[in-house]
């Protein structure tokens, strides 16, 4: 049920949750993350790693469980670089300036560049979409031809 314009208040609020979010994600806190940020039914993710868009969220103890092993160590600051609302969606464009311990190895910048569109329903705000990537530092031309063609440069 639609409940109209999004106010100020509750767009500070959802900004203050992702950032909470991203930090409890990149330290491995994923119980915290999974409470902060129900995903939608239709969730789809574009994830850092490029490839196929993926379905869904696979909030299970056992997935959430292995993603904790996965990220380690982290910090996190969110730069809001923009936002839209438009009756009960909110689209956020940020940076998570962040580093930790990525898939074991030591500790690194992993900040990315954010595109999250949310969606107000009966249960509250819901994640329907993130789009990451790791594009925080430019990139030459032949860089950016390899990576479209698949290639490591």
């Amino acid at each position: 049920m639609p409940r109209g314009d999004v106010t100020d208040q509750e767009l500070a609020e959802l900004v203050q949750r992702v950032a909470d979010s991203a930090s409890a994600f990149i330290s491995g806190d994923m119980t915290t993350y999974a409470e902060l940020v129900p995903h939608g039914d239709d969730f789809t993710l574009m994830a850092p790693f490029g490839g196929e868009t993926r379905r869904g969220f696979d909030g299970s103890p056992e997935a959430l469980e292995e993603m904790s092993r996965y990220f380690t160590e982290g910090e996190c600051e969110l730069e809001v670089e923009a936002s839209y609302t438009s009756g009960d969606l909110v689209v956020l464009v940020v940076v998570e300036r962040q580093h930790g311990v990525v898939g074991g190895v030591g500790d690194q910048d992993w900040s990315l560049r954010v595109t999250m569109v949310w969606r107000r329903s009966e249960r509250g705000w819901e994640q329907v979409h993130r789009h990451a990537d790791p594009l925080v530092h430019p990139i030459d031309l032949e860089q950016v031809s390899a990576l479209a063609a698949g290639s490591s440069g």
